[in-house]
């Protein structure tokens, strides 16, 4: 990324948005920005909501068999399945950033080819993860976990391994379809999966009383549906020149693909593993699982919002990666500004409804009075978290929009385990906050970050970024 004035000459094609001379303007393009954005966005947070309910009702449902029962599979959703998750969601979210780039230059044909690149290399890294799953319940004892929550998770996650190959089969599918704008098909697919999903899970996990292990057939069952569901809408030919079926030319030129997937996966792992920390360093303070369950219905509720914030995400990379693509630069920039604007509203509305309704909300996460009281104790810092995570989603879809990972990342690293980490656990420990201060640390890092992502984005030069463009796809796609 490079930096410099925004009225210096290059070689473009034009561009969607007129000069800004005031508020009516900017108003209006407002506007219309917005509705491009939400057209992508709305039916992207539909499928989001969807597919993240499909976790949390599992976690719903096991907190009504027992508290040990509740923290394994929040252990399990938050420690080793999200590590495993946000790997394989880094490395497929490269897509966001050659598909969009290349569907903007009208390299409509490479899309293809890089969803099958994408497949081998997620499921190839799934079979490596896999030992994560197998030795679950060592990893979780070795990270301070109580050994009848490591135990009862660790088997959990044995039951798990299938959903990981599902995630490595459909993340590059979600791409792929996403780049083209191509959402609707996936909202429908995600509405049928959560239905079913709910009733199943009532059906198995207490009706017929089949327990954790019920939860996993259910969980697995859901994911391969959305998976093979979403396969036959692609290989159908729905996709026009964008799928022209296997073709060996996928297992060229991987270098570059699998170096812009491992730098966008190491931005990924860094963000699960922070909040992932905050869950292990609960189960250090007094009462572990009243703790480690209090803080999963925060992050439950943050990941719900959060699924707004990620349909933002993805219709922002779309944005911004097919404007730099047709060489509108000025597009691009605009977008930024909009979907910035638009999540922090978004922030704030959440975080206002969270607080009105503090003492009422716990009651639907868990039936525990202890932990009631820590999860409404907790309400602020969530509300801190959903504002400032609600920016940070925005600022990374446009990162990998213009494929800019590998600062972010760097960004990133410095934020939390220089800032917010130590903090943190100087609050917690030193101090005695608990796991208050290990969220006051942690939302300090998370400031920190979304305070240099502003600043990069402040100096940007959008028409360089425009024009490097053909060499970015050539450099990580090998095509062009």
């Amino acid at each position: 990324m490079e930096n410099g004035k925004q009225d210096q000459p290059l070689l473009i094609t034009g561009d969607s948005v007129v000069k800004i001379n005031g508020v009516r303007d900017f108003c209006k393009e407002f506007y219309m920005e917005s509705k491009k954005l939400w057209y992508l966005a709305g039916p992207a947070i539909f499928t989001s909501l969807c597919q993240y309910t499909i976790g949390a009702t599992t976690q719903l449902f096991a907190g009504q068999l027992g508290t040990i029962e509740l923290a394994a599979v929040s252990v399990e959703n938050s420690v080793i399945a999200a590590f495993s998750y946000s790997i394989l969601f880094g490395m497929g979210s490269a897509l966001e950033t050659l598909c969009g780039l290349a569907y903007g230059a009208g390299s409509i044909k490479m899309l293809g080819i890089y969803l099958q690149r994408s497949w081998i290399v997620l499921n190839t890294t799934a079979l490596a993860l896999t030992f994560t799953y197998i030795f679950g319940a060592s990893i979780l004892r070795m990270l301070g976990q109580t050994p009848a929550i490591a135990t009862t998770a660790g088997a959990f996650a044995i039951w798990m391994i299938p959903q990981l190959f599902a995630y490595a089969t459909v993340i590059p599918i979600a791409k792929f379809l996403q780049a083209q704008s191509n959402i609707m098909p996936m909202a429908y697919i995600a509405v049928v999966a959560v239905v079913s999903h709910v009733f199943l899970s009532w059906l198995l996990m207490l009706k017929l009383g089949w327990g954790l292990a019920g939860a996993a057939v259910v969980l697995d069952g859901s994911w391969w549906f959305i998976t093979l569901a979403q396969i036959m809408y692609v290989l159908w030919g729905s996709c026009g020149e964008a799928w022209s079926g296997f073709l060996w030319k996928a297992f060229s030129n991987l270098k570059g693909f699998i170096h812009i997937s491992f730098t966008t996966a190491l931005l990924f792992c860094l963000e699960t593993a922070y909040f992932m920390a905050l869950v292990l360093f609960a189960g250090y303070f007094e009462n572990p699982e009243a703790s480690v369950d209090a803080l999963s219905v925060c992050l439950n509720i943050l990941g719900w919002v959060g699924t707004v914030s990620l349909g933002l995400n993805i219709a922002v990379s779309v944005r911004v990666s097919n404007e730099l693509g047709y060489r509108r630069p000025r597009a691009a920039r605009f977008s930024v500004i909009v979907v910035v604007l638009t999540s922090l509203l978004i922030g704030l509305l959440s975080t206002t409804v969270l607080l009105v309704y503090k003492k009422q909300y716990p009651v639907y996460f868990t039936s525990t009075p202890e932990v009631m009281q820590i999860v409404e104790e907790l309400t602020l810092l969530l509300g801190i978290s959903i504002i400032i995570k609600s920016a940070q989603f925005a600022l990374f879809g446009v990162a990998i929009g213009a494929g800019w990972q590998t600062v972010v990342f760097y960004m990133s690293m410095g934020s939390y385990f220089i800032v917010g980490i130590p903090l943190g656990l100087l609050l917690g420990f030193k101090y005695d906050m608990g796991v208050k201060g290990i969220w006051y640390g942690m939302v300090s890092g998370m400031c920190t970050q979304c305070s240099l992502l502003l600043i990069m984005l402040s100096r940007t030069n959008w028409n360089n970024e425009a024009n490097a463009v053909e060499e970015r796809i050539k450099h990580w796609g090998g095509d062009y």
